[in-house]
């Protein structure tokens, strides 16, 4: 009874976790991957970037393939991982976000991240390559003896270290207490800033972007380290802040979508001296979504740069084929060519491979599935759609042969239609006493594999009830988002208002009748906002992550709108990870926003920011097919459940408002 369930764990997230995986599913399809990654390598002339196409039915293996790819690759390439963006006016920045997240984890057996890989093998090459050619360009230089003797002592030690190890760029040139460590840093940077505008030049921000770079890898300092970090996200810092590493501040008025791909420029140009870089496009099949159009068009401009402009790179995508096939007929077709230089198609293993893999998965806890299952158990586990689709029904087996719990029911054909409820808290009361009933059920008993449903307030719910699976998928999820809380996340104030975007279109298919609006207030900044309305209510939602240089300005704006509008709800986050607010000016606007009756200013917490991406992953996962439940009754167990979250109790006081 205490032994875990074995099959509980159906789904892989993203490619730096690790899951049990049986390599003869989908080998060939992994060696053409593979394939391409090494004919990037050797196009020694060109370092043209790639494109690949996997396509799949939900939970047939994409995410999965891709963990493999890092397991085997993760050693020498960097693997860059990047989920939907939500923004049409920041699909680079978001896709950049999302570049330095991936490249802050560990190399698997390493304690170096994958930015630190890239660099210390970067930037040794460079060092040594430049040495060489200053050697070259000396007519005098007779041998390396020679030329090792021209050297300065300071050249001298770090072209001895960095021939042994790129990674002593680190372990010796960078540690605390090394000899002369500023000034071998200070030479490494002119290094580093010569060989770059000898290459390529001095336009845009890709030489300062290089300078930050450099500075992230001469800090051993934690704290140092994470403020570059910020830094490199394009992050206004404060004065005390940036002076500290010695970086100017990017001034507001620059454009993140620029900057971002430059950065991403950036790193391709790098990878170059050391591995083709891998960049993963997953979870876009929310793009497809009919408001979603603008935001699928401009991913596709987007998508085109970064071929452009980024070398060295294979970028793939990951979709359900009816996905790719819609993605095929709005895009235009330089686009698809480059995607789509490799289309691998993941079709359902056969049921020999998943009898494999489930037994594989068993025996990590000691279970033998012959043993445990019956024959019917096995056939019944095995016609599943998906892998996916196997494990979960697995998993229902295993709690019903070994905790006695009831086997999902099948799936009610309704004997009438319900009147339809008048408003949304109508449909939620008769939801919820719905899923009581039901609940109730399954706690005396009464389901079982073959039972069916006779009443007609079951309708809503399939199998076991949508709510009871909504508040499974909210425990376990919950807890991965508190595990990632605490690592190194680009809050951008563009990526919330996307999240809050893909919600509110989402409750829409419940209320029916909010419109999304912003507001302008001529060439002055506001900041990040929506205004939710309807024909009676109005909410605006906004964000404000940036420092205590750029925030009284953006607050000042909106406190004018807060004044202005008087039957207006104004509601203001900054995320409590954020540097607080000290100036006098910020806090006074603070202050003044908190004391009029339709303001409020909030610091965002974790019990808050962990809620609200609960609920943005809810909806974004359901809408990607990898949470099977109804949206819509999602939507209703929210509400039951989270009644007292200020978004909750936006969208139902919008429609008790009517």
């Amino acid at each position: 009874m205490k032994q875990v369930n074995p099959f509980s764990n159906s789904r892989v997230d993203t490619p730096f976790q690790h899951h049990i995986d049986l390599k003869e599913v989908y080998q060939t399809e992994f060696a053409r991957l593979n394939s391409v990654i090494d004919d990037i390598k050797a196009d020694t002339e060109n370092h043209q970037t790639k494109g690949a196409v996997v396509t799949g039915e939900p939970g047939i293996g994409k995410t999965h393939m891709m963990m493999r790819l890092a397991t085997e690759r993760l050693a020498s390439n960097r693997l860059l991982f990047i989920r939907q963006p939500n923004n049409i006016d920041s699909v680079l920045y978001h896709t950049y976000s999302r570049v330095l997240e991936s490249l802050v984890e560990k190399v698997p057996h390493s304690p170096y991240s994958q930015l630190e890989h890239l660099l210390a093998t970067s930037f040794s090459k460079i060092i040594i390559n430049t040495f060489r050619e200053f050697r070259g360009n000396n007519t005098k230089a007779v041998g390396i003896l020679d030329y090792f003797r021209r050297l300065t002592d300071k050249d001298r030690y770090i072209l001895e270290v960095l021939s042994k190890d790129p990674l002593n760029i680190y372990k010796e040139l960078g540690r605390e207490g090394a000899r002369n460590k500023r000034e071998y840093w200070q030479r490494i940077e002119i290094l580093i800033d010569g060989w770059w505008k000898r290459y390529y030049g001095d336009a845009g921000y890709a030489t300062t972007i290089l300078k930050g770079i450099v500075k992230f890898c001469s800090y051993s300092d934690p704290n140092k380290k994470r403020l570059v970090g910020k830094w490199l996200s394009a992050s206004e810092l404060d004065t005390a802040e940036s002076n500290s590493i010695g970086l100017k501040n990017w001034k507001d008025d620059g454009s993140k979508e620029a900057f971002s791909l430059d950065a991403m420029m950036v790193f391709g140009k790098l990878s170059i001296m050391d591995e083709p870089l891998i960049i993963i496009f997953d979870q876009l099949e929310g793009l497809g979504l009919e408001y979603n159009k603008q935001l699928l068009h401009r991913f596709g401009d987007a998508t085109k740069e970064l071929f452009t402009y980024v070398p060295n790179s294979l970028i793939i995508l990951n979709l359900f084929p009816d996905r790719w096939e819609y993605f095929k007929a709005f895009f235009d077709g330089s686009v698809i060519d480059r995607v789509s230089q490799c289309q691998i198609t993941l079709n359902k293993p056969s049921e020999e491979q998943l009898k494999k893999l489930l037994a594989l998965k068993a025996q990590e806890q000691g279970v033998d599935i012959n043993k445990l299952f019956t024959s019917e158990d096995l056939t019944d586990i095995l016609s599943q759609g998906s892998i996916r689709g196997m494990l979960n029904r697995a998993s229902h087996y295993y709690r019903f042969r070994i905790q006695a719990i009831p086997l999902p029911a099948t799936p009610a054909k309704p004997e009438s239609p319900k009147p339809k409820p008048s408003n949304f808290e109508e449909e939620v009361r008769e939801s919820l006493k719905s899923i009581l009933n039901e609940v109730r059920a399954l706690r005396s008993g009464s389901y079982s594999p073959n039972a069916t449903e006779s009443s007609a307030s079951s309708t809503q719910t399939v199998n076991l009830p949508d709510s009871s699976l909504v508040i499974d998928y909210l425990e376990r999820e919950k807890e991965v988002l508190e595990d990632e809380y605490e690592k190194l996340v680009i809050i951008s104030d563009s990526d919330d208002v996307g999240k809050l975007l893909t919600v509110t279109e989402a409750f829409n298919t419940l209320l029916k009748n909010v419109e999304i609006d912003r507001f302008q207030l001529g060439t002055r900044k506001l900041p990040e906002h929506l205004l939710i309305k309807n024909p009676n209510l109005s909410f605006v939602v906004g964000f404000l992550q940036v420092s205590d240089l750029g925030f009284p300005s953006r607050i000042k704006n909106f406190n004018e709108l807060v004044f202005n509008y008087e039957e207006i709800n104004f509601m203001l986050f900054r995320d409590i990870r954020e540097t607080a607010i000290t100036g006098k000016v910020g806090k006074t606007e603070i202050d003044r926003l908190n004391n009029v009756h339709n303001g409020q200013f909030i610091y965002m917490d974790k019990e808050d920011r962990l809620t609200f991406e609960l609920i943005y992953k809810l909806i974004v996962d359901i809408q990607n097919r990898d949470f099977a439940v109804n949206l819509q009754s999602a939507l209703r167990t929210l509400d039951s459940l989270m009644s007292h979250y200020w978004l909750i109790k936006i969208f139902k006081r919008m429609s008790s408002s009517l």
